[in-house]
């Protein structure tokens, strides 16, 4: 393909039309987002695959796919849309003395850690307000206008320029309520942990998009430990972190507590280890201070005060 000057590129408006026809992999859907015709999608898509001479989509049996351009020129896309946004975000957004900080974080890291740290934070730092947004679905969500720090995890999902501090690996260990121990255990043989309710995160957590990484399950944990665990249907299966660990609270059974998700509780004493075998893995936490919040004076204080937290899970 030849070499395209700036001042020859399509409009920004075709690349927008391209990425959301590339999230549908539907010019019908996408022209319902846009409201506008789906010819007019079909139009600008041919345009554009006109002024770069390749194909950006193949039709195949069950609709539409995203060629191999299409999905280089997705990714670039997505990036600089997200740079654009957030630049035009920065411009226009009003002065603020007090401007949160804003975090972004999955669902289960963010209802439970950064919510504890936070809390704890303000203690000392009474004038700092924070912004949390959760999703597990949005992966770009770390990279949002606005977003100052997120909480990332998995490995390779770094880019060149990015402020990343490790944090600490992935550590799971059984947890339950001190109830439900009392009534049930001790359970020092990992074997009879294998009769009780245990309660599991579902399929779909670790297939969303924010996510998507090798899940660790009741099976990963007792191969560790050299015992084959054949699954049965779990009393309670929900993508849903929170969900799961309000259900270990009230009692329902034991759950693969993430240590720094089930930080909290343990302090406090309404979940506790339900066997001593902590199991880790190579995948690792990670702190991302974004681009625009670098020289922000206020955010290294608390940047220092997470990495200091996070020695204490690193040790465990």
């Amino acid at each position: 393909m030849p070499r395209l000057s700036r001042r020859h590129l399509p409009s920004l408006g075709a690349f927008a039309t391209f990425e959301v026809a590339a999230k549908h992999l539907s010019f019908t859907a996408a022209a319902r987002e846009l409201n506008v015709t789906q010819a007019a999608v079909s139009q600008q898509i041919r345009a554009l695959e006109t002024a770069l001479d390749t194909s950006l989509f193949r039709r195949s049996p069950g609709g539409l796919e995203l060629s191999p351009s299409g999905a280089t020129l997705l990714g670039a896309v997505g990036d600089g849309l997200d740079r654009l946004t957030e630049a035009i975000a920065t411009l226009s957004a009003p002065p603020q003395v007090d401007q949160p900080i804003t975090i972004a974080a999955t669902i289960g890291v963010a209802s439970h850690w950064i919510t504890a740290l936070t809390r704890a934070y303000r203690e000392t730092h009474p004038d700092t307000c924070f912004t949390i947004l959760a999703s597990d679905e949005d992966d770009r969500l770390s990279r949002a206008a606005g977003v100052d720090i997120a909480l990332i995890c998995g490995n390779d999902r770094s880019r060149a320029g990015d402020e990343l501090y490790y944090l600490f690996p992935e550590m799971v260990q059984p947890v339950c309520s001190p109830e439900f121990l009392a009534q049930n255990g001790p359970f020092d043989d990992a074997e009879t942990l294998t009769r009780q309710p245990l309660l599991d995160l579902h399929d779909s957590h670790w297939q969303s998009r924010a996510i998507n990484w090798q899940p660790l399950t009741w099976v990963s944990w007792f191969n560790s430990l050299g015992i084959t665990h054949v699954p049965r249907p779990a009393p309670l299966s929900t993508n849903c972190n929170p969900i799961l660990i309000d259900a270990a609270r009230r009692g329902e059974g034991v759950i693969l507590g993430w240590r720094h998700i089930v930080a909290e509780d343990l302090a406090r004493g309404t979940l506790v280890p339900a066997h001593p075998h902590v199991l880790r893995v190579e995948r690792a936490n990670f702190l991302q201070v974004n681009d625009h919040a670098r020289d922000r004076p206020d955010l290294r204080p608390f940047v220092d005060y997470v990495l200091d937290q996070s020695r204490s899970i690193a040790a465990a």
